[in-house]
């Protein structure tokens, strides 16, 4: 590989918008942004030619779950498999969230950081997830910046799961208070878990044990009451706070009504939520289940219209599933007898960038707004945008060459996760990526990997949030 390389007659889209430039890449990270910059390096350096495609900012999924043991099964793709099939798709970064239960959040990373290293093909990040806090504020920050003196600075705690993961509200709002000591972020899984219990109970007693019960036990209110509780939490000391997999309109406006009232609130969706529907559910099928569950149609557009204004910043994937014959087997091991013992997760980290580009497709989102969704808003708020998110000289040399007229019918035979199948059969895309750069390496061409070695993807180290820093294009008020 050349230590040069150059990306030549593409139109670059990113934060500073749309222009005609060729890319020219030194060592692993940008040197130059400018029409014909690469002439003069062009015989000595690698070229890839962009052929009036699109050059974007490699993807970043700030929400994956590789090697997730749930129970007796594990999720179907490891950090070898997980991050070529997200390389093949245009993602140069995921954010994997290490930690299976209440174990001590060392061990967490530590596990993580083995079963990543030396495997994954792309770069990565860790989320840790947080079960318990020291009562002491003192102390609850301290252990926050020790997660912060490892490279890792965002938290997630679940409102729901109340037999493995769930926290109270006193202990949220703990980790809130010191996330606005330290700058650490805080995540919340929103559903609020004992309403989805009881309503579980009741479905379960009315002998309604197949996954078309799924909806009803975790209606669109359980997101909006979880969401309502964690914002007024964070709204009380001034925190930042992020809502991961955002499915309903209900949340939506719980997350609306929070920043009218000036909390610091921001939000992912993923796309599931924007192209599935319960239909699947409704037919008792167990391979669309997750959680929160697939909503209604009036759900998946209010989703596309708040994506396309910027009320939901980030498009991840909660990249998590599983082969058929595990969803079979159920988290028990001997086979499932009621929804409470499907794994749940869908797959989509090499699906996303095309996914959320069918919003520009159907001429409902611009393209720099596909591209933040994608890539720019999840390094702005998660600390990478010092070296990944953009096409700036300095930055890592990661990019996607994107093919705005390639079509391609998606089917678990032409990606490349190990799940068996993938919820967005059959779909007819437009646009993929024709090559993706990952610190100046090539590795993947036509959405198919060029040979790139596992244990090449490196670990990154985020900064934590400045306080007080006006995050760009934040939807606070003014």
């Amino acid at each position: 590989m050349s230590d040069q390389l150059v990306v030549r007659g593409g139109t670059v889209v990113d934060g500073a918008g749309r222009r005609r430039a060729d890319v020219l890449v030194r060592e692993g990270r940008i040197a130059a942004v400018a029409d014909g910059v690469g002439a003069e390096v062009a015989a000595t350096a690698e070229v890839v030619d962009a052929g009036g495609a699109y050059v974007v900012p490699g993807g970043i999924d700030v929400h994956t779950h590789f090697a997730l043991p749930v129970g007796a099964v594990t999720s179907a793709d490891d950090f070898e498999s997980g991050t070529l099939a997200a390389a093949c798709g245009g993602t140069t970064c995921v954010v994997d969230f290490a930690g299976a239960g209440r174990e001590p959040w060392h061990e967490a990373l530590a596990t993580w950081h083995d079963r990543a290293r030396g495997r994954a093909v792309v770069d990565y990040g860790f989320h840790l997830t947080v079960t318990e806090l020291p009562t002491d504020a003192d102390a609850a920050a301290q252990r926050f910046s020790a997660f912060a003196e490892q490279g890792v600075t965002s938290v997630k705690l679940y409102l729901a799961y109340p037999d493995r993961l769930m926290v109270d509200d006193e202990t949220l709002a703990r980790a809130l208070a010191a996330s606005r000591r330290t700058g650490v972020r805080v995540c919340v899984h929103a559903e609020d878990g004992v309403r989805v219990e009881a309503l579980t109970a009741g479905a379960l007693a009315a002998g309604r044990t197949g996954p078309d019960a799924v909806p009803s036990v975790r209606p669109p209110s359980v997101e909006a009451e979880a969401i309502g509780r964690a914002t007024a939490l964070a709204g009380e000391v001034g925190a930042w706070l992020y809502v991961v997999h955002l499915s309903s309109e209900a949340g939506l406006h719980a997350v609306r009504t929070a920043r009218a009232a000036g909390v610091d609130v921001h939000t992912e969706t993923c796309p599931h939520y924007l192209h599935l529907d319960r239909s699947h559910l409704d037919a008792g099928d167990p391979d669309f289940v997750c959680a929160p569950p697939l909503r209604g149609p009036a759900d998946r557009a209010a989703l596309w219209a708040a994506l396309a204004a910027g009320d939901v910043e980030v498009v991840a994937t909660d990249h998590c599933p599983f082969t058929r014959e595990d969803r079979r087997r159920g988290t028990g091991g001997a086979g499932w007898t009621d929804f409470t013992a499907i794994p749940g997760g869908l797959s989509g980290v090499e699906t996303r960038l095309s996914l959320v580009y069918q919003g520009v497709v159907a001429g409902g989102l611009s393209l720099e707004r596909w591209v933040d969704a994608t890539s720019g808003a999840p390094a702005r708020l998660f600390g990478l945008d010092g070296t990944k998110g953009a096409v700036r000289p300095g930055l890592d040399a990661d990019l996607v060459v994107f093919d705005p007229g390639a079509t391609r019918t998606l089917d678990a035979s032409n990606l490349h996760s190990r799940s068996d199948h993938s919820p967005f059969a059959g779909m007819v895309v437009t646009g993929w990526p024709a090559a993706t750069i990952s610190r100046g390496e090539v590795v993947a061409v036509g959405g198919e990997p060029t040979g790139p070695r596992p244990g090449r993807g490196r670990f990154v180290r985020r900064a934590p949030l400045v306080l007080g820093r006006r995050v760009p294009g934040d939807r606070r008020p003014a």
